[in-house]
């Protein structure tokens, strides 16, 4: 996230919040002073305008753990983990789940999904791309060093990621209701456990590495 200091992070957390509730097109930049406390007209000296704040949004959604699922690391690096690389991204999609920030910042980004199309190709190009591709070529490497059965890497990817992105969705509109994430919260790695025991090549000695 880019460093924002002073009236202007005041703006823009006030900003993402609100449209997280009610969406970007709905909120005004009369409402996003109010609860900052300026005026209206205070709001020019730190964005241009309201797109100008959506912008500083998405920037910031570009360096987030909602993105960025995966250590910088080359799959070749990184493949040889096995289940604990796959716990690993479970756990991301949980820990943002229950991280208030990150999870004003999915709230906003599922609010306005359908409606920006700006969003919608960058969530393409940075969530799918990125991370569905780079799981799809671990899978395949997996499966050249014998670790899980051959399959298609990319449907493998899709996979594994979409039951993980329903348990964020349950655990968003559970916190919304005031309900408790208690079920919802062992469901990742849950998931996991199945998972990779339906995948991997089954033998004693592979057992004992992974």
């Amino acid at each position: 996230m880019s460093k924002l200091s002073g009236t202007k992070k005041k703006i823009y957390d006030a900003s993402v919040k609100l449209f997280a509730e009610k969406g970007y097109k709905a909120t005004t930049v009369r409402e996003i002073a109010k609860v900052v406390g300026i005026q209206q007209s205070a709001i020019y000296n730190h964005f241009k305008n309201k797109e100008a704040i959506l912008d500083e949004i998405i920037d910031n959604l570009s360096n987030s753990h909602l993105i960025n699922l995966f250590e910088d690391k080359e799959p070749k690096e990184i493949y040889k983990k096995g289940k604990s690389l796959l716990k690993q991204v479970s756990n991301m999609f949980k820990l943002i789940s229950y991280d208030t920030k990150t999870d004003l910042l999915f709230r906003f980004m599922m609010q306005e999904l359908f409606n920006n199309e700006r969003l919608r190709i960058f969530y393409n190009e940075e969530f799918y791309q990125k991370n569905v591709k780079k799981l799809s070529i671990v899978f395949f490497m997996m499966m050249q060093d014998e670790m899980i059965e051959s399959m298609d890497p990319l449907v493998l990817a899709n996979e594994f990621f979409s039951p993980l992105f329903f348990y964020q969705l349950q655990i968003v509109r559970l916190k919304a209701d005031n309900k408790s994430t208690a079920v919802a919260a062992t469901l990742f790695e849950k998931h996991t456990d199945f998972f990779w025991d339906r995948i991997r090549i089954k033998n004693e000695k592979k057992d004992q590495l992974f």
